[in-house]
């Protein structure tokens, strides 16, 4: 709990000054936690919330059972998501018993009345209505006190009204997306992150037999242009070195615009018009991957005379299996021959560049030998790491019903997974290994002490930089030997 001195003026105003008197010697100011799960773009929801409310006067508390209000911003991908969620729940019950809980993501869209049952639940927010999350909040702090007026964020706000929902938890929720308001919340440009997401895009209308992201995030919308350049030059004025481009459905970007645009036009116009020093792509589906994308990456994913590449090299593009028998029945939209030629060309316009995809193992009807065809898949082709996740199936999608029938077995899942891991683990050294001698370009991040500093490559690889650095640093290192997940390197020259 903070506490502050509170001034009013005669005529009501909060701020201190001639004829100002102390109504109270200390007033008890509001403290917030905002707790992400999931995904980048999800991440980013959570930081534009947690801006939001320090914009409103909310302060952000030291840590969670400290806080006065703690926003729980979930994920429900996989059913280990939603317990995840559930067990945090029930920490923050033990662990600050006061604390007025809001819950909202993708778990408060699929299931909002089961999020309310819980005990310790105060408000459940949908992505749906995401955009209310801060309103719903100050209106939790204001009630919480009983109208005593002792509890009060900085700024003067007036009561919110809330929707009453089932035992008086209050719940927003609108399972069609009649009233989403925003495609992504505003970029909070306060985050103090190395290396904020900007989420341009929400929604996707793929319809993969496994996802049940159509029904907690709705149908792709996106933010225009125009906003996003200027969330991108307002990120590089404050002195930002890199920024993430992210999204649901990144590759998606601008086709519900009017006109109708493409994510290499934002990418070209960040790249020409803004001063961003290093723009990172986040996961782009593999038939999103045109050739002018592409080009861009062997226009701008190259060095720049010691300022390393503009467009850091680095492409995920989601896999999810290698046979096309799986493919088919997840109704992913390529063929694996598609897939792996996407990725020759992405390599061929970026030789140094970290690929990555999403894997899924234990699909139902995954035999033996379509995971072969998987593995087999995955050896070949120039993957430098991996995603790896078991099959998650959920209620209101298409392959949950084919798991009651056809479920893999829970231990050749965990075969399988190992044989990936070991798989990944020895490809991921190789290209570690490929890169000692060379010089690449980091940006430093916040872990350092006095001797070392945590850094990334613009080619998705972890460092410690020999030197101590302050974070949001681009620097230029040579790269001197292999750790057992990263590489260590000296300094040439920093920007």
């Amino acid at each position: 709990m903070a506490y502050v001195t509170h001034f009013v003026t005669r005529a009501g105003s909060p701020k201190p000054g001639p004829g100002a008197y102390p109504v109270d010697r200390l007033v008890k100011v509001a403290e917030y936690h905002v707790e992400n799960f999931g995904c980048r773009a999800s991440r980013a929801d959570g930081e534009a919330i947690a801006s939001r409310l320090r914009d409103s006067g909310v302060r952000e508390a030291g840590q969670p059972g400290l806080a006065d209000v703690v926003i729980v911003n979930t994920c429900s991908v996989t059913e280990e998501a939603d317990r995840s969620a559930r067990a945090y729940l029930r920490r923050i019950r033990r662990e600050n018993p006061k604390a007025r809980v809001v819950v909202t993501g993708c778990y408060a869209q699929r299931a909002p009345e089961e999020l309310a049952a819980l005990p310790g639940v105060h408000a459940v927010i949908g992505n749906s209505h995401k955009s209310r999350v801060v309103e719903a909040a100050i209106a939790q702090i204001s009630s919480s006190d009983k109208g005593s007026g002792a509890f009060v964020p900085l700024n003067s706000l007036r009561p919110s009204s809330i929707e009453s929902g089932a035992a008086s938890v209050s719940i927003w929720h609108d399972p069609l997306f009649a009233h989403s308001e925003l495609a992504a919340l505003p970029f909070a440009s306060d985050a103090h992150q190395t290396r904020p997401n900007l989420k341009i895009q929400d929604g996707c209308g793929n319809r993969c037999s496994f996802c049940i992201i159509p029904t907690t995030r709705g149908s792709s919308r996106s933010v225009n242009l125009k906003e996003c350049l200027r969330a991108v030059e307002g990120f590089a004025a404050q002195g930002g070195q890199e920024l993430v481009l992210s999204g649901i459905n990144l590759g998606r970007w601008g086709r519900d615009l009017s006109p109708a645009t493409r994510l290499e036009e934002l990418v070209g116009a960040i790249l020409e018009k803004t001063s961003l020093p290093r723009l990172r792509i986040s996961s782009v589906e593999p038939m999103d991957w045109s050739a002018d994308l592409i080009a861009l990456f062997r226009m701008h994913g190259q060095d720049r005379g010691g300022g390393g590449p503009r467009l850091a090299r680095h492409a995920h593009l989601p896999l999810q299996s290698g046979s096309d028998a799986i493919l088919r029945a997840m109704h992913r939209r390529y063929r694996p021959w598609h897939y792996a030629a996407k990725l020759e060309e992405i390599r061929s316009a970026s030789p140094g560049a970290a690929i990555g995809a999403d894997v899924m193992i234990g699909f139902p009807g995954e035999t033996d030998s379509l995971f072969a065809q998987t593995y087999d898949f995955i050896d070949r082709l120039p993957f430098t790491y991996l995603h790896v996740f078991p099959f998650s199936a959920r209620p209101g999608t298409q392959a949950f019903a084919w798991h009651q029938s056809t479920p893999s077995s829970g231990n050749a899942v965990k075969e399988r997974k190992i044989a990936l891991r070991r798989l990944i683990s020895r490809k991921n050294a190789e290209f570690r290994a490929s890169l000692i001698g060379s010089t690449l370009s980091v940006v430093t991040l916040a872990g350092s002490s006095a001797f070392t500093t945590e850094a990334l490559s613009d080619n998705f690889v972890k460092l410690m930089v020999e030197g101590a650095f302050a974070p949001n640093r681009l620097l230029r290192v040579r790269i001197a030997a292999m750790t057992p997940d990263g590489l260590t390197g000296v300094p040439v020259s920093a920007s």
